[in-house]
């Protein structure tokens, strides 16, 4: 009991943090800047998702949509038309309803649209069918995503084909389809002042529930309860939901890379991997520490740790302007292979076994990936068949990790069953690099003090 009391945090004010209403503004003529003459955009929000009986899941607006437009509600549709005398956005809404409203909350409506969110025009999302084959006619050119959605494809085409079917009165349909994708995404993958000041602070807030979670944490606890934990930290900052589903594994359930079940008893002796990230105005964190149930690191449990964080610290050295992406894993994978073999978990040399890719028994994948809107955020790895070039501005995770399976009979026994994964997040710089997420202790000592004062 005693333990539960000394974690107890401090209710932390929120911060009041979001994208501006100008900045939304800049995203949309920068991205229709990248447009070729006479043509248009079709971006498509997210629809509710039904849960079981009446019930809907939690609405999560698409990024795409929502990088462009800041508008939170579903059924919406936004239009970009370059030179459009009327004005070039264009956005598809829920109507005014004070009976709907009464049950469900608050809809902007189209003057709302206007108003509060940038539009230079609003219809009603009822009215699309009718208004949108219009806007399109006489353009040459359609930027949409096709594939995303099957069901908004199909409309898609049917406006297309409402167009075609008026030809021999004059109208002009479009004449070929582009990806919005390649812009868009790359436009996102730079992130700007005003996102990286968010991503900072969700890189906070998680940091935090690790560490609270590190406090609490004791032998008999189940895993569900651990991320329990982590979860209220998360709401109490503002955070109300996760960036994805935590991850919770104790004991072997860390060797299970996506591992989601959280049910299992934390056993004396284990340790426990917890992967979770809150999302805080539509950008997302994501950290993962490993540490020990009962507070103290074994002797085979500190000696992989030790190489996983130094693994970690080696792609942390290679980030920076000018670099490639692919840099950090390099540098990862070198370091834990050495690693394996001086434990003798690989035998022979170094080089023999990059070639061989041995470490893949124990390291299965990827050190990073792009963060941001999305926890795996969008954006090319390669340029030309190249490993892209990292440039200020863009955010990535290093999470090297060690998973020693406990079927592996190829391993002493002492070894099996273990798994590690230390990951934060990175901002590259114009000076090098900035770890967003180092506010929660990773070093052995550090972790191992920290769980002992809490006892």
């Amino acid at each position: 009991m005693s333990a539960i009391k000394k974690a107890k945090t401090k209710v932390i004010k929120p911060k009041k943090l979001a994208i501006s209403a100008a900045e939304f503004a800049r995203r949309r003529r920068d991205l229709m800047a990248c447009m070729e003459p006479n043509s248009i955009a079709i971006i498509p929000g997210a629809r509710e998702v039904r849960r079981n009986g009446d019930a809907e899941y939690a609405f999560r607006q698409d990024s795409d949509f929502y990088y462009l437009s800041g508008f939170p509600e579903p059924e919406a549709v936004a239009v970009l038309i370059p030179g459009r005398e009327h004005g070039e956005y264009v956005l598809f809404c829920r109507e005014k309803d004070a009976t709907r409203e009464l049950w469900t909350g608050y809809r902007a409506g189209q003057e709302g649209a206007c108003q509060n969110y940038g539009a230079d025009d609003a219809f009603p999302i009822g009215d699309i069918d009718e208004i949108l084959p219009g806007l399109i006619e006489g353009r040459e050119r359609v930027y949409y995503s096709l594939g995303k959605d099957s069901e908004f494809d199909r409309h898609v085409m049917e406006w297309v084909n409402t167009i075609r079917s008026k030809v021999r009165a004059g109208a002009i349909p479009p004449g070929e389809f582009l990806d919005l994708d390649h812009f868009l995404h790359e436009q996102r993958l730079i992130k700007s002042a005003g996102e990286q000041k968010i991503m900072r602070e969700a890189g906070k807030i998680s940091a935090r529930a690790h560490t609270r979670a590190m406090q609490i944490c004791h032998p008999g606890m189940r895993e569900f309860q651990l991320e329990a934990e982590i979860l209220h930290e998360f709401a109490m900052a503002g955070g109300r939901y996760p960036a994805y589903t935590s991850i919770v594994g104790g004991g072997e359930n860390a060797c299970v890379l996506h591992y989601t079940e959280n049910a299992a008893e934390l056993n004396d002796g284990d340790l426990v991997l917890i992967d979770a990230g809150c999302e805080l105005q539509h950008y997302a964190a994501d950290i993962t520490r490993t540490f020990p149930v009962n507070g103290k690191f074994s002797k085979e449990q500190r000696a992989l740790y030790e190489i996983v964080l130094a693994a970690q610290q080696a792609a942390f050295d290679t980030i920076k302007p000018g670099n490639h992406w692919n840099e950090p894993h390099d540098a990862a994978v070198k370091t834990i292979t050495q690693g394996l073999i001086d434990l003798k978990l690989l035998k022979g040399g170094l080089k023999k076994n990059l070639e061989k890719g041995a470490y893949q028994d124990f390291y299965m994948h990827r050190t990073g990936h792009w963060l941001g809107m999305d926890v795996h955020d969008v954006g090319d790895y390669k340029v030309g068949n190249e490993w892209r070039v990292l440039e200020a501005g863009m955010v990535l995770t290093v999470e090297p990790g060690i998973y020693v399976s406990p079927s592996n009979q190829d391993v002493p026994a002492r070894w099996r069953g273990i798994g590690i994964r230390i990951e934060d997040d990175v901002l590259v710089t114009k000076q090098g690099h900035d770890v967003l997420t180092d506010g929660v202790p990773k070093a052995v000592d550090e972790i191992e003090t920290l769980m002992a004062a809490s006892r």
